[in-house]
């Protein structure tokens, strides 16, 4: 328990979130400099792949479905935290102020994209379960009525938990100021500015971690794996490589995901160091995003094939054939 009185357990008027401030300006505006073309390449990337699995008929199959999903919700997640963190760059020292109702609106925003992301990486790899190991009733169980099921469900989940998360993260007392070292309203640099019980608190942060980190990622391990196994026992050379393809850049993915998160959500409060966590976050605001599309770009033969339709001059009336592999 806190040893500050009980009369000061209040809720600020308001948080600072004190970003890089402390830092020599010189350095804030050269950090600016190197992460505004990562912002603006992560939003072309994943509007394109998401403009290409809209546009081109031969990506209307459930993965695409799923991955121009998933580019969405990464634009999205993008237009939330990096335009506020590198307008951060540019303010004077001090930190940024922001009412209560800004700095919830910001955590729930966060949890619920991060969480929907989470969820639609373990629906992408049911998808490939059923693709590789039932591929005769594929057709028949991965409609387009699921594939809009399995997105609602997802992003349903996510946006719940972030609400029922968020509320209850600020009805707690706050008895250490509203200076929030990091980057923008982050779960544990809100969390330990609250007073009261610590464990309650450790534990909050363990449940989120249990629904939105270790449940789905069993369910992605499960899946890989026994896809993995079937691929290995394919008899075609040219099928095994391109279905490995496909699973390696959704592992990739998926590794990616789920390393940096548990590595910044999946320890306990009392062995964070906040001067860490924001490093870190520079890592998985700005370098992640831009590493998802291109894997995807880079290793599939079908995106690089509607690209290179779009981009690429042609006759009218010219119909572009699908792989069909």
């Amino acid at each position: 328990m806190s040893h500050w009185p009980v009369s000061n357990w209040t809720t600020p008027q308001q948080f600072v979130i004190l970003g890089f401030s402390g830092w020599p300006q010189g350095l804030r505006v050269l950090l600016f400099a190197l992460l505004l073309p990562f912002y603006l390449a992560t939003l072309a990337g994943n509007l394109l792949i998401l403009g290409l699995a809209v546009l081109d008929a031969t990506l209307h199959t459930p993965m695409y479905f799923f991955l121009g999903a998933l580019s969405a919700v990464e634009v999205a997640y993008t237009l939330v935290l990096t335009p506020r963190m590198l307008s951060g760059f540019l303010l004077p020292p001090g930190g940024q102020a922001v009412v209560p109702s800004t700095c919830a609106a910001q955590m729930g925003l966060f949890v619920a994209l991060g969480g929907s992301e989470c969820l639609l990486l373990a629906a992408m790899a049911l998808d490939r379960y059923w693709a590789i190991c039932r591929p005769l009733y594929y057709p028949q169980l991965m409609t387009s009525g699921l594939c809009w099921g399995l997105l609602a469900s997802c992003c349903g989940g996510g946006s719940l938990l972030a609400l029922g998360l968020t509320a209850a993260v600020f009805q707690l007392p706050f008895c250490h100021g509203g200076l929030v070292n990091h980057v923008f309203c982050d779960l544990p640099a809100v969390l330990v500015l609250a007073c009261g019980n610590r464990d309650l608190q450790e534990w909050v942060l363990l449940a989120a971690c249990l629904l939105l980190l270790v449940l789905p990622l069993a369910l992605i391990l499960l899946s890989y794996t026994r896809v993995l196994v079937v691929i290995l026992g394919l008899g075609g050379a040219a099928g095994r490589r391109k279905a490995f393809n496909t699973v390696a850049s959704h592992l990739t993915v998926a590794v990616l995901h789920y390393g940096c998160a548990m590595a910044m959500y999946a320890r306990p409060l009392s062995s964070r160091s906040l001067e860490e966590d924001k490093l870190v976050s520079l890592v998985y605001i700005n370098l992640t995003p831009l590493l998802y599309p291109a894997i995807y770009t880079l290793r599939n033969r079908d995106v690089q094939g509607a690209l290179q339709w779009v981009v690429s001059p042609r006759t009218p009336g010219t119909v572009r054939q699908a792989d069909g592999t």
